[in-house]
């Protein structure tokens, strides 16, 4: 089979897999290498669901042993097969990065012969790219669950970032749809990522520098809407696993029906605003303070799809408004709808020399017309309006359901949860 036609078959493999992010790496580029990863190193590129294509994403193939009854490429699957060699996928890097089409490598397989074997494969790529062609730029490998502790830690010492998908929330639902992985082994794996960056960062070489192991760190991904899990045991998990493997993200991706599915799988697609709002409510729980407990409750285990989950958070505890932006808390203002970390910072340090006005949050850029009514400034007191009403609910929830993808993940970027 011809190059081209592998790379139309494992480049739209790889489509699945979300979790292809680019930052927070930095590497030095080899004398006479190419490629880096510090400045216009990385270039992102968004699809409009918010997946990331800055980088060169490919299977190096799509056989494999198992039978995840999710997964397009599973043993019993007919989709077409092909298989790159690991010389044909550094070939493909450096020709596209010449052509300045790519600044990166995003590296994943199916499982083929077994687990340690598909790994050796994976670390020929990212090591020949690095010691023969002095490629400073970003690679990202993807971890077999199971590999042994020797191959991780050659992977961590070519890569930029290893990732070991989680898969689904939980064990049950993996003991139904992929019974030969299990959450035991794949923490086990990441368990063995954590460590080796640990390592790296407590020893110093003799010329005084840091060993690098997977700069970047690690990620996860975990499907959205394969099973009946809901939101709450989603996003415990993903809390679980912030805490225990100090992972830099976990994905969320979607659920999408594929060909000659298992009847246990849904019919339908995950809607692409569920997986928005996990990532709203992830934001939360990592840089905003807030508790999984507090995000869903036993009545509700899913997250609203038609506002976001600080706005909701915020309609369930109206007692907690108004908030005085002159001289509340910084956990209580990063409770505020409308105000992200970086105004929450801004404010902090301009209210030490000067009274806030709601003009002063307009020239911050924080959106006044859904903050206003949850805050307290100079000349803005709120406590007269009805909030057991709806009409607050109604003048801060998004105009219309089309919008509320984009809404999404701009309130995402700017941080203006």
């Amino acid at each position: 089979m011809e190059v081209q036609a592998k790379l139309r078959i494992l480049a739209d493999a790889a489509k699945y897999d979300a979790s292809c992010a680019s930052s927070g790496s930095k590497r030095e580029r080899p004398a006479g290498g190419v490629g880096n990863t510090t400045g216009i190193g990385i270039c992102h590129s968004y699809t409009p669901d918010g997946r990331c294509v800055s980088l060169l994403k490919l299977l190096l193939t799509n056989y494999c042993i198992y039978d995840c009854t999710y997964c397009v490429n599973r043993i019993s699957s007919d989709t077409p097969r092909a298989r790159f060699t690991p010389q044909e996928v550094v070939s493909l890097t450096i020709e596209f990065y010449k052509r300045n089409y790519i600044e990166g490598l995003f590296l994943s397989s199916g499982i083929i012969q077994n687990v340690d074997y598909t790994m050796e494969q994976l670390i020929e790529v990212a090591r020949t790219l690095r010691e023969e062609h002095g490629f400073g730029g970003y690679i990202h490998l993807k971890v077999a669950p199971g590999a042994s502790e020797e191959l991780i830690a050659e992977a961590g010492k070519w890569a930029d970032r290893l990732s070991a998908n989680i898969e689904l929330p939980q064990q049950a639902d993996l003991d139904k749809l992929a019974p030969a992985k299990t959450h035991a082994e794949i923490e086990d794996t990441m368990t063995d990522i954590r460590t080796g960056i640990l390592t790296a960062k407590d020893k110093t070489t003799r010329a005084g520098r840091r060993p690098q192991f997977a700069p970047a760190g690690q990620s996860t991904q975990m499907i959205v809407g394969a099973t009946e899990a809901p939101d709450a045991a989603i996003l415990t998990k993903a809390s679980t696993l912030y805490k225990g493997y100090q992972l830099r993200r976990v994905y969320y991706s979607a659920f999408s029906p594929i060909p000659h599915a298992d009847p246990r799988l849904p019919l339908q697609s995950a809607p692409l605003v569920r997986e928005n709002r996990l990532y709203q409510a992830d934001w939360l729980l990592r840089f905003y303070g807030f508790q999984v407990q507090e995000l869903t409750t036993p009545e509700s285990p899913n997250l609203p799809l038609d506002k976001d989950p600080k706005l909701a958070w915020a309609l369930r505890h109206r007692a907690f408004f108004p908030v005085d932006v002159n001289q509340a808390s910084q956990a209580a203002l990063l409770r505020v709808p409308g105000l992200g970390v970086r105004n929450v910072q801004r404010i902090l340090r301009i209210r030490r020399y000067h009274t806030l006005r709601l003009e002063d949050l307009r020239r911050l850029k924080v959106p006044v017309e859904r903050a206003k009514f949850f805050v307290i400034t100079a000349d803005h007191h709120p406590a007269g309006l009805e909030w057991e009403s709806r009409k607050v609910e109604k003048k801060v929830k998004p105009a219309s359901e089309q919008l509320l993808l984009f809404d999404a993940a701009q309130s995402a970027t700017n941080g203006e949860l």
